[in-house]
């Protein structure tokens, strides 16, 4: 049974409203002035607070505004004078969800109520699926704690479990294809397969057979029937890689398929039914594109219903030692070397580097420096020279080299840098630098870290 709270100054009004709200199946509670409100909601959960507005002590809006400061979500309902329209305006504005008038229509009432009863209903079950969405979904290998992947991770999994359109959008190397898997394997179509087409790999002829399929004879070679990828990903998941460098005519009959859910083999006359979910993926300026009429704005909307954005790594600096890790034990197994770490000087020059390549290029330098490292630590003599900068001062050189990073320098940034491969833990932070842990406590304090 949903509890109403009454709040209301006039008790010969509050008595006929409780009258009628318990003989319409509700639980009431009443209070006789808004300055009452918050001690009768710690004592009692209410659904939904029906509000007079013209109160001696603390009226309406000032009750609402002390409701929202104090953080409640009680929808809320005012009653106001038909003269006094504007103020159930107002009181909407500071977060009322409905108004009645007086003389109160009892049935208009239970309608309001009914009516915002439903919303916190689909509010609250919004709020569980987010929960559940948030626990459920595996992201596999997409690594980052950085603010900007949260933020891309809260999309995901809103995402994941609906039939949407995805566009995800990117600089090269930025790990388009994984979030695009992600997607399909936290979907309903996960058990369904997941095809992928790199468009801008195929000649525009070989793409569009690639996609649609070929009848037998349609063209030279065409010895048999073959069903295209759109066919082959039915009932799946089919990612688009490159959507930029595909030609307007083939956007064209991307299009047709999205629209009505059919497309004709190269060929045919026929038509062919197929049950696709599109993801797409692209690092070129798909906006300026379609101002320059080199790709069609119907197609851009049709796959951008949600668009995701992934930031270049330069922009989630924090995330690059959790990837380095990653990578590392990933290339010491495949490599047969048991390589423990990153010594703090190669963590520090890591993190300073712009990577124009992202990911990409952060998985292939680790792979090199795997390679070529000797010792339990890569050092910054197995990174790429492009990382190394030529005034840099490795750890064991003499300190004072005109130009170079300071000692200082060095020990701060090695500290800070080794402090967020470990996550934060001291003890292991501290052990791999190979001090003390109260040295360590005194170099944080000291360096403000």
């Amino acid at each position: 049974m949903k509890k109403i709270l009454l709040v209301d100054d006039d008790r010969a009004h509050r008595t006929m409203l409780k009258v009628n709200l318990e003989g319409a199946g509700y639980e009431t509670v009443e209070a006789e002035d808004g300055d009452q409100v918050l001690d009768i909601l710690a004592e009692h959960q209410v659904d939904l607070i029906l509000l007079d507005l013209k109160m001696r002590r603390m009226g309406g809006i000032e009750t609402l505004q002390m409701l929202h400061g104090k953080g409640r979500v009680e929808p809320v309902i005012v009653i106001t004078a038909f003269s006094s329209v504007e103020s159930a305006v107002e009181a909407m504005k500071h977060g009322a969800v409905d108004y009645v008038t007086k003389p109160v229509d009892i049935d208009a009432l239970k309608l309001a109520i009914d009516k915002a009863l439903d919303v916190e209903a689909l509010r609250e079950e919004n709020a569980a699926l987010r929960q559940r969405l948030g626990e459920q979904f595996d992201f596999g290998n997409i690594i980052g704690r950085s603010p900007a992947m949260q933020k891309v991770f809260e999309t995901l999994s809103l995402v994941a479990p609906s039939d949407a359109t995805v566009l995800i959008t990117g600089e090269s190397g930025t790990g388009k294809e994984l979030i695009a898997n992600a997607i399909h394997q936290n979907s309903a179509r996960s058990s369904g397969p997941f095809i992928k087409v790199n468009c801008a790999a195929l000649h525009e002829n070989l793409l569009e057979s690639e996609l649609f399929g070929h009848e037998k004879g349609s063209f030279t070679g065409a010895d048999r029937q073959r069903k295209g990828r759109f066919e082959l990903a039915s009932g799946g998941t089919l990612f688009l890689d490159e959507i930029g460098d595909m030609s307007l005519q083939t956007q064209a009959k991307i299009l047709r398929v999205l629209q009505e859910g059919e497309l004709e083999r190269l060929g045919s006359s026929g038509t062919v039914k197929v049950d696709v979910r599109i993801i797409a993926a692209t690092h070129k300026d798909l906006d300026r594109m379609v101002e320059e009429g080199s790709f069609r704005q119907d197609l851009f909307f049709r796959l951008s219903v949600v668009p995701v954005e992934l930031p270049p790594l330069r922009e989630r600096s924090e995330d690059i030692p959790l990837l380095a890790d990653f990578f590392l034990k990933r290339y010491s197994k495949k490599n047969k070397k048991d390589i423990k770490g990153f010594h703090p000087q190669a963590l520090m020059l890591m993190t300073r580097y712009s990577w124009p390549g992202n990911i990409r290029e952060l998985e292939n330098s680790i792979e090199r420096a795997v390679i070529l490292c000797l010792g339990e630590q890569v050092t910054p003599g197995e990174l790429p020279p492009q990382m190394v900068p030529d005034d840099f001062v490795p750890a064991t050189a003499k300190p004072g080299v005109p130009g170079g990073l300071t000692l200082k320098d060095v020990e701060r940034e090695a500290i800070r840098a080794t402090l967020e491969q470990t996550g934060g833990n001291r003890s292991r932070t501290a052990k791999l630098l190979g001090i003390a842990r109260q040295t360590l406590l005194n170099k944080i304090k000291e360096y403000d870290l």
